[in-house]
């Protein structure tokens, strides 16, 4: 199925694999849920979600793409993982979530068949994860409406990328499967942002993420060298 796609059947089967541990508050998915509000307000801070009509590309199992339905936003998750969305369709039905749906599709073809369809499009943790990442932004940015923002978050390709969030994350500390990231797949800031360029989508605010393993604390900061987060914006239709 994913031959044509922009999509890594390895990448999809390992997170298929650990699908019915997305909402476990103490599985290998904590650390998205510990992160979760952090993400979500600032990208309210950004883009206030209320009344919004929101795409979260390559949600998973419906972390964000939950909260922000539960801010007011009208939400479309998709991704290619259907066990990952089965889980997130259940915890919706659940938790009484109103105002969020899920798809299996990717982000290349909803975009080919609804572009300019959204106010607010999020791409959290998933551009490390496809062959293409490139195509990915292009998509995000085929499918927000003139005006709208895209948001952003990877993780940037350098040494101490390389032994905090591989090393440290998944060997040392078992935050998360090994496994999980690929060095050569990590991003980095400036890769990121000529991508969103060439895609035209105008780059603003980037913030880091850091996280402190003695208080089990995450904060935003200025310092993007591991974990980071960018907000762009397409242009808006002039007369």
């Amino acid at each position: 199925m994913t031959d044509n796609l922009n999509a890594d059947p390895a990448e999809l089967a390992k997170f298929s694999e650990l699908a019915h541990r997305w909402w476990d508050l103490d599985s290998e998915f904590r650390p998205l849920h510990e992160i979760n509000p952090l993400r979500l307000e600032w990208i309210e801070s950004q883009a206030p979600l209320t009344g919004r009509r929101v795409l979260d590309v390559g949600c998973g199992g419906g972390i964000l793409a939950d909260s922000m339905a539960r801010r007011g936003a009208e939400v479309l998750g998709i991704d290619l993982a259907s066990k990952a969305l089965k889980v997130a369709q259940l915890h919706a039905l659940e938790a009484g979530t109103r105002g969020v749906k899920y798809r299996e599709v990717s982000a290349e073809a909803l975009a080919a068949e609804a572009p300019a369809s959204f106010d607010v499009v999020t791409c959290m943790e998933m551009l490390e994860h496809v062959p293409d990442p490139a195509s990915v932004v292009q998509a995000c940015a085929d499918l927000v409406k003139p005006g709208g923002w895209v948001f952003f978050s990877t993780i940037n390709r350098n040494a101490k990328a390389f032994f905090l969030a591989i090393v440290g994350a998944e060997y040392v500390l078992g935050m998360l499967p090994r496994g999980t990231h690929e060095y050569r797949k990590l991003i980095r800031p400036s890769e990121l942002a000529a991508h969103c360029r060439a895609a035209k989508l105008e780059v603003g605010p980037m913030r880091g993420m850091a996280y402190n393993p003695v208080t089990r604390r995450y904060w935003l900061n200025a310092d993007t060298a591991v974990n980071y987060l960018v907000a762009t914006r397409k242009p808006a239709v002039t007369a």
